[in-house]
């Protein structure tokens, strides 16, 4: 039998923590929002089982609990992503576009995603598009390749820090909401972005299980893929250059594809390069008191 169904990791981790702060403050918004949030019953019963699932692989570990505890973060903060599209009008009541779109105007005397109209084709718009829409796959490939790897002290730090990095993105949609240069801009484009084959497919696709979202400050497509970029160092070499370059397409990919304006992309990667500098005190100070390495 597998040693770690013996002895399962006990406690709770720093990234159950994590969670936990994020459960409440989200609680706390939609107890605010209340009487603008219709789902509201439905989302504190999400919250409920979602918690009673956790504390219970916590407290009563069984054959599931190493493999629960190790990958459950990742989708858990990603699916939370959907619940910002209905607390943040529920909660804010304005958006910023005009403020964002001002910033970038007042920095490069245009609007970047009108001038990149110049360099638009078939072509590179569905490169891009591609590109954009592998984002979620590309950000989660890292932590996967760490895990074949046993090499799981490094898996769940990095874990706890892509969720780290999802939420703090969530904090910025609702301290800076905007939906976007597409919506606000849109009577400026001389023409509509077209590619090959799939670019109306994914795009599509893409605002169905988005939502109606205010996710633009920070970009977190910029934030999660500096993420991945900075642990992809972690397996080798040759895959931090790869994701090197995949980092720069998505960064201009998110303004050419006009999903965001530039002073977000400039947000998301300073809020990156501050996790990676202090995500490591927060994840030491989190760990107290639990046993997060059991296979090491």
């Amino acid at each position: 039998m597998d040693p770690l169904l013996k002895a399962p990791p006990r406690g709770f981790w720093a990234v159950d923590k994590l969670i936990f702060a994020y459960t409440a403050f989200a609680l706390a918004l939609i107890v605010i929002g209340w009487s603008r949030l219709p789902e509201g019953p439905w989302l504190l019963a999400v919250h409920a089982v979602a918690l009673a699932v956790i504390i219970s692989e916590v407290k009563f570990p069984n054959r599931t609990t190493w493999f629960f505890r190790n990958w459950y973060p990742l989708p858990y903060v990603a699916s939370c992503y959907k619940e910002m599209s209905l607390l943040v009008p529920a909660v804010r009541r304005t958006d910023l576009d005009r403020w964002l779109a001002n910033l970038d105007y007042s920095f490069w005397h245009a609007n970047p995603t009108v001038w990149l109209e110049r360099l638009q084709t078939p072509v590179f718009t569905e490169f891009l598009q591609v590109v954009y829409t592998l984002f979620v796959p590309a950000v989660l490939l890292i932590p996967f390749l760490l895990w074949r790897k046993s090499r799981y002290a490094e898996f769940q730090y990095l874990a706890f820090l892509i969720a780290l990095g999802f939420l703090a993105s969530y904090a910025g949609y609702l301290a800076v909401p905007a939906r976007g240069p597409r919506f606000l801009l849109r009577h400026l484009q001389h023409a509509p972005l077209e590619g090959l084959w799939l670019f109306h497919w994914m795009q599509g696709t893409l605002d169905r299980l988005e939502s109606a979202q205010h996710d633009c400050f920070p970009s977190g497509h910029t934030e999660l893929t500096i993420l991945a970029w900075w642990g992809s160092r972690m397996i080798s070499n040759r895959l931090f250059r790869a994701y090197f370059a995949y980092t720069l397409c998505i960064i201009f990919a998110t303004v050419y594809l006009r999903y965001h304006y530039t002073v977000d992309l400039l947000a998301g990667a300073v809020l990156a390069f501050l996790l990676i500098r202090f995500a490591p005190v927060l994840y030491r100070k989190l760990s107290k008191g639990s046993v997060p390495f059991g296979r090491n």
